[in-house]
């Protein structure tokens, strides 16, 4: 049985699995060694016939996961990105296996969830969200492009509404994870002290019967007519045009999020959703999305997203190139050209 480190708890509980990811301070950021830990205690419980289901939980208030460690990326980048690469596969290697884990996976997506939290939360068999889920891919305000299986997810949601949330890198709530296929079930806030009890007391059928309400009406759904009207066109200019001309304000909000963030990771992320709709399973779009990310390592705008979010904190990035209009297409296709340590399941 794997042992709790500082950043990772895990112990079982009446045939339950828990698992605590353990960053409060820093919501529960990923570090490789978590990752590492994390996988090596899913496995010990595969192959436990005392364990019978697994809950994943956030240490803290404030979420369940803000993503990776954007921090050491951020360092690898400037170095030799050896270690950023080591991460992404290993981190891909935890959210595939997650997908196809053999025993009930609870993911209790509270709070923040954003990037790397989705990937070790929303690939899990039973996805629950609540009254205060802000759930986001917001890769493309520091240059870098949804991953973790990321645009898997948004490739098939409803109509347009993936592209939108790949784009804007805008946060959204558990009732609009649940219309967009990021989560199945709500569960206020409130109740998950004791819906977690009832999974350990008697079973999760039993803990969502008593539990699991109606999700409010999603306000990304209510927009589905002009999403899937701008979203549809060819470029990425050619949307905030769309989004330009269109009357509704929240239009132009999303316009005004769009040209704030990386032209570049912008271009490769409209052609990696798009692509990734093309693809059979989760494990075809990680190795898509390896192959991305580690050819975001060569780019500028990594290490210029990272500094200006969380090392100055300016919040002023200087992007290259710095309109979606000068983005070269040879340039987006090199993102997805195989790389020497291609991902294999």
């Amino acid at each position: 049985m794997a042992v709790d480190t500082d950043e990772i708890l895990a112990r079982v509980d009446r045939g339950v699995g828990v698992l605590t990811l353990n960053r409060p301070k820093a919501i529960n950021s990923l570090t490789h060694s978590m990752v590492t830990a994390l996988h090596e205690t899913l496995i010990d419980w595969e192959h436990d016939d005392d364990v019978r289901a697994v809950v994943l939980s956030g240490a803290g208030e404030r979420g369940l996961c803000a993503g990776g460690d954007i921090v050491a990326i951020y360092h690898s980048a400037r170095a030799d990105g050896v270690e950023a690469r080591r991460f992404w596969r290993d981190e891909y290697l935890l959210n595939s296996y997650i997908g196809r884990y053999p025993k009930p996976y609870v993911a209790l997506m509270d709070g923040i969830v954003m990037g790397g939290g989705v990937g070790v939360g929303a690939h899990a068999s039973i996805r629950v969200v609540t009254d205060r889920s802000k759930i986001a891919m917001p890769e493309v305000g520091i240059g870098f492009v949804p991953d973790v299986g990321g645009t898997y997810l948004l490739s098939r949601a409803p109509g347009l509404l993936g592209v939108h949330v790949g784009l804007t890198g805008a946060p959204f709530s558990g009732s609009d994870a649940i219309a967009i296929g990021f989560a199945d079930h709500y569960v206020p806030h409130q109740a998950l002290a004791d819906f977690t009890e009832t999974i350990a007391e008697h079973d999760i059928d039993a803990a969502l019967d008593r539990y699991a309400v109606a999700p409010p009406s999603s306000d990304l759904v209510a927009q589905r007519v002009w999403i899937d009207e701008c979203y549809a066109a060819d470029t990425v200019a050619d949307i905030v045009a769309a989004l330009r001309a269109y009357d509704a304000g929240p239009a132009k909000d999303a316009a005004n999020l769009i040209d704030a963030r990386s032209p570049m990771s912008l271009s490769v992320t409209l052609e990696a959703v798009r692509r990734a709709a093309k693809l059979d399973n989760l494990e075809d779009v990680l190795v898509q999305e390896y192959r991305i990310s580690c050819s975001t390592l060569r780019t500028h705008d990594l290490v210029e997203g990272i500094r200006a979010a969380v090392v100055d904190k300016d919040r002023k990035p200087k992007w290259s190139p710095a309109s979606v209009e000068a983005v070269n297409a040879d340039d987006v296709e090199a993102f997805f050209a195989p790389v020497d340590d291609d991902l294999t399941f």
